[in-house]
């Protein structure tokens, strides 16, 4: 049996789809850019954490209060009180940037919330970095009331407060960074939990101590930790005649870390989104 000549489409029309694959082929809408993905994640993340972690952040700035106030039984002034009330401070930016964030990211991952933001268009980083900088916001208040209550306890000057408004971003990124970076590598929301934990009780044991008090590996440790340098600036602005020099070299090591972690949390973020 013969067959007939397919018949050949009339002039000017369009081309037909020939397989299914060709409309699978079609393109996208283009991801949205960084600095409004970034924006919107963050408002989002600030308008969910303002009635969960409100309560928290009492907590933390309680916490970090009533340490001062033992340590003021054992220390009586000079550079050992600036290291305790500096330390004291930042301990609040590292409960809830690190220990929070990390119990956060530990639980996306394990109810599978990161793949509702895999499904939106939005850079990876816009996800970490939104997430990160609503949690450090919420650090400023208690931050500012334990900066300014050690600095009465422990009779130490207030002019250099200013001082906060870069300590408390730069340790905050350090610190978000890592928090989130251990929530997404975690294997299990146990272990980011314990991990987040941890994290927190090294900023209090290496931040709030002296460091003139430690043994030689503790305070080589002490160097490890991304809030150290947060802690050393802010130290540094409590003295009569501060080294400002030495403040700049702390503080860019401290955005340096954060701009470090922050990096290690987006890969996180890629790593654990695609499984």
């Amino acid at each position: 049996m013969s067959t007939l000549p397919a018949e050949a489409p009339p002039a000017g029309a369009p081309a037909a789809r020939t397989t299914a694959g060709e409309d699978a082929a079609a393109p996208l809408a283009p991801a949205a850019r960084l600095l409004p993905s970034l924006a919107a994640v963050y408002r989002a993340q600030l308008s969910r954490a303002r009635v969960a972690r409100i309560p928290l952040l009492f907590v933390a700035t309680f916490q970090s209060v009533g340490i001062m106030i033992l340590m003021r039984g054992v220390v009586d002034g000079g550079s050992e009180a600036r290291a305790v009330v500096a330390g004291s401070a930042v301990l609040v930016v590292a409960f809830v940037a690190l220990n929070l964030l990390a119990q956060y990211f530990g639980q996306l991952r394990a109810t599978g919330g990161l793949d509702h933001y895999a499904t939106l268009p939005v850079p990876p980083a816009a996800v970490v970095l939104g997430a990160a900088g609503a949690y450090a916001s919420f650090t400023v208040p208690g931050t500012v009331v334990t900066a300014v209550a050690g600095a009465v306890l422990f009779g130490l000057p207030l002019g250099n407060l200013w001082l906060l408004a870069a300590v408390v971003p730069l340790a905050g990124a350090a610190l978000s960074g890592l928090g989130a970076a251990l929530g997404l590598l975690a294997p299990r929301q146990e272990l980011a939990t314990l991990l987040g934990q941890l994290g927190m009780s090294a900023a209090l044991l290496l931040g709030v101590l002296p460091a003139e008090r430690m043994p030689g590996p503790i305070g080589w440790a002490r160097d490890l930790l991304p809030s150290t340098y947060g802690v050393e600036a802010l130290a540094r602005a409590f003295d009569p005649h501060p080294d400002w020099a030495a403040v700049a070299l702390d503080l860019a090591v401290c955005g340096a870390v954060g701009v470090l972690s922050l990096a290690v949390a987006t890969w996180a973020y890629r790593r654990a989104a695609v499984r």
